[in-house]
């Protein structure tokens, strides 16, 4: 399993979804974000398990934290 993390500026990162694999959510990342800028912050689909983010992080190994039951496992875009 690979987690996708949100980062907003001065907040904790925040566990936004889970993924089979780590090409699922590269997939993922790659629908959602609509522009990045020079400095890797980022605009992210409405919708998406990302938005009102300005950047991402992901790890293979679990979060410090447990996963919520309502964490999205694999969103898609048809899921929106």
């Amino acid at each position: 399993m690979v987690y996708l993390f949100c980062i907003k500026p001065n907040k904790p990162r925040k566990l936004v979804a889970t993924f089979d694999s780590e090409q699922q959510l590269l997939a993922y990342v790659r629908w959602a974000t609509l522009q990045q800028d020079e400095h890797g912050n980022c605009k992210f689909e409405q919708g998406s398990a990302l938005v009102g983010c300005t950047q991402f992080d992901y790890a293979a190994s679990p979060p410090a934290i447990d996963v919520a039951a309502d964490t999205p496992h694999n969103p898609s875009p048809s899921m929106l």
